[in-house]
């Protein structure tokens, strides 16, 4: 089972860096481009990941996790998703989305570093 958590974890980490990676990519692309969808892709697999984590916690004895802090980081992986989302098939990414997206990303990141 101490598999299964560690690959689930490598899954997780790897929707992070994707996310990341969409930042550079979108920033990249310039203010005119339409909105990449990989950032669904990494959002989902974040959420996938961050979920089957958290449902297989009763079967791990090692880790114990904050459940406010994981529906913390829920609300912001499902917001990352919700604003991508809305905007993924106009032709022009509005010009906040990513200052926002990349905030929420940092955001993300930062609560499950520094929030103990």
């Amino acid at each position: 089972m101490e598999f299964v958590r560690l690959l689930l974890v490598f899954l997780h980490l790897l929707g992070m860096g994707m996310l990341v990676a969409m930042i550079m990519l979108q920033a990249k692309a310039g203010k005119d481009a339409p909105v990449n969808k990989g950032w669904l892709h990494g959002a989902a697999l974040q959420l996938l990941t961050g979920v089957a984590l958290v449902g297989i916690d009763p079967l791990v004895d090692s880790v114990k996790y904050d459940h406010i802090k994981i529906g913390v980081k829920l609300l912001v992986v499902v917001a990352i998703a919700a604003v991508v989302a809305i905007n993924v098939n106009k032709p022009k990414a509005p010009s906040w989305l990513l200052p926002t997206a990349a905030s929420l990303v940092v955001l993300n990141a930062g609560i499950a570093v520094f929030w103990t």
